[in-house]
């Protein structure tokens, strides 16, 4: 599962590379991030671990391959289903 900061970088290159045509440099990920480049450094090479991207040259963000764009389902953190409350307040809500 990735940690919302990792979760943003990738969806910063996604939508970067979707408008601009090509992906952002570590400095301008450094900006729109508000992170250090280490902590940038550490988020891509999380992403590219978990099969989220491709990332040969480490010296270039130009080399990024995008594998998956968003988080998988099987690891979003779940939701836990709220229990179903009074029946008086079916009343309101069902008629």
């Amino acid at each position: 599962m990735l940690t919302d900061y990792q979760r943003k970088v990738l969806r910063i290159l996604y939508n970067y590379k979707g408008v601009r045509r090509v992906f952002p440099t570590l400095h301008e990920l450094t900006v729109k991030t508000g992170k250090e480049k280490p902590d940038v450094m550490a988020a891509l090479d999380v992403l590219v671990s978990e099969g989220y991207i491709q990332w040969d040259d480490k010296l270039n963000t130009a080399n990024i391959v995008i594998l998956e764009g968003w988080e998988r389902e099987g690891e979003k953190p779940q939701i836990p289903k709220a229990p179903e409350r009074l029946n008086g307040l079916r009343y309101w809500t069902d008629y």
